[in-house]
């Protein structure tokens, strides 16, 4: 949702959302939409690897059944895809940075624990350093 909030008030740049595949099974109804309003500009790339990782790594539905790109595409996002091998990886990489969406690119990955740390929870910081990040050092109000 942020980043198809960032995508629709930024229309000239490309926005790239990089999420999990437990994030975007909690989160389906947002494909439908980012479809419904189908900004061009935006690219979301999940990267599956069919577990929760920060619950201690229990199955998502993805190591079974659920396909999220088809979940995508039934949706109605009109560019979906997963990629496997380093061949599809490659062919999807241009599409990523310069194709136009909105899409969705799911990356199977390797399950295994990692270093397990949680972003900070002060909203005004996680505000400003959104911000910072996207229009600069300047953005910020300093009091």
């Amino acid at each position: 949702p942020i980043g198809l909030g960032l995508a629709l008030a930024q229309p000239d740049r490309r926005v790239l959302v990089v999420t999990g595949d437990g994030e975007m099974l909690m989160g389906l109804g947002s494909l439908a939409t980012v479809a419904m309003q189908a900004p061009e500009n935006l690219v979301i790339v999940v990267f599956d690897n069919e577990r929760y990782g920060e619950t201690g790594m229990q199955a998502t539905a993805t190591a079974y059944k659920a396909d999220l790109a088809a979940i995508a595409a039934g949706s109605g996002m009109p560019v979906t895809a997963t990629v496997r091998e380093q061949s599809e990886l490659d062919t999807a990489i241009p599409q990523m940075l310069e194709g136009s969406g909105p899409s969705v690119f799911v990356i199977k990955v390797r399950a295994e624990k990692l270093p397990f740390e949680l972003p900070p929870k002060d909203g005004a910081y996680l505000k400003d350093r959104f911000r910072q990040a996207l229009l600069g050092e300047e953005s910020i109000v300093k009091a």
